[in-house]
């Protein structure tokens, strides 16, 4: 794996002894929890109309992947609007 100048000396540190972790504040843990609540709270419904052996591809990737199908789409969809996923120009 690589590591930046600042991830190497962070590493280099810990692994020298010259950073004490410690365990985060009542505050800090609630603020995290605040946080992760409202990255994960889905509150809209959307439908869509698929080919059939889109959504049976679909549904065999999410199989495999041992996760649901509607989970499936809305991560493609997320990494999409995020800019992980890239269309390519025809």
């Amino acid at each position: 794996m690589k590591y930046d100048d600042e991830e190497k000396l962070i590493l280099d540190a810990l692994e020298k002894d010259g950073i004490q972790l410690s365990d985060p504040s009542k505050d800090e843990v609630k603020a995290v929890k605040a946080a992760a609540k409202r990255t994960f709270k889905k509150n809209q419904r959307v439908t869509i109309r698929l080919y059939d052996h889109d959504f049976a591809g679909i549904q065999k990737k999410a199989l495999e992947m041992g996760i649901p199908y509607q989970t499936l789409i809305s991560g493609i969809i997320h990494r999409y609007v995020e800019g992980d996923i890239k269309i390519k120009p025809a």
